[in-house]
Order: structure tokens, then sequence, then C-alpha cells
């Protein structure tokens, strides 16, 4: 089963990211467009660990692995949260270009009882992207009033 035209869109994703980040100021972390909701750095901070924890996720770890990774990851700067992006994103490809079909093509579960083949997981990782991708994009333009200029897709 091959895997990278997936990994393609989520290279699409990751690309895009950066270049909606290089946009952005420091301030710009800090703004939060609706009162109670995440940050702009607080979404990019959870964009740039979903390669890793989704990956995570779908080799089964516990709840409290995911509570306790996710205790350890800070991106608060906007040179961090790129760095993370883009060694979550070659992680998340090294791990599963070195599975073999039969993995790729076995289930997990995850700590919430979802059970998806492996592959399934990675195409579920494509669909947290996008979606994070588009919150990120829509939070800037109609919130903070920026006019990216990125086209979102090839």
């Amino acid at each position: 089963m091959n895997c990278l035209p997936v990994f393609h869109q989520i290279e699409v994703a990751v690309k895009t990211v950066l270049e909606i980040i290089d946009t952005l100021e420091e301030d710009d972390l800090q703004k939060r467009p609706t009162p109670n909701k995440h940050s702009i750095g607080e979404l990019l901070e959870h964009i740039a660990i979903i390669c890793e924890a989704d990956w995570r996720i779908s080799n089964e770890a516990t709840q409290e692995e995911m509570e306790y990774f996710y205790s350890t990851v800070s991106y608060k700067t906007i040179d961090s949260i790129k760095h993370g992006l883009l060694t979550n994103f070659e992680s998340l490809k090294n791990h599963y270009l070195t599975l073999p079909e039969e993995v790729l093509l076995s289930k997990a579960t995850s700590y919430w009882g979802l059970t998806y083949t492996r592959y399934e997981w990675l195409l579920e990782i494509v669909a947290h992207m996008y979606h994070h991708r588009g919150q990120l994009h829509a939070m800037l333009v109609h919130c903070c009033n920026k006019d990216l200029k990125i086209l979102m897709f090839e």
C-alpha cells in the first residue's frame, strides 16, 4: 500500500501553514479572536503537534500517555512552531514509510474507543491538519483582517 500520495497531501497542508506563519509577527500569537477559545498561537501549537500526537494515538497510546505527552510539548514562538511542525511531519513520514502493508491494514483503537486501520488513521491525520488549517485561515482573514493571499490547494 503506497502512502506517498497521502503524505503529499499532508505536506501541502504543512507548507501552506508555514506560509501562513510567515505572514505573522510574534505578537499575533497572543491574539484570541473569540473569547474562551484558542489564541492563534495555541491553535498553531496544536497544529504543530498533530502528526506526532495522532501517530501516538494510532498506536493505541493511553489517555494518561497522551496527557503526559501534551504536557511536555511547548511551542510558544514562531520559530519553535515551525520547527515542531516540520519535525513532527518528518517523524510521522519516517514511521509510516517503514510499516509493512499488513500493519497498515491492521486495526488500532484509540483510548476513547475509535477503531481504524493504521492507514485510516493516516487519512484522519490529513483531515485533522486540513480542518485546523481552515480554522487558522478563517481566524486570520475574518477576525484579524489579514489578507493572506495564499493558495490553499494545489
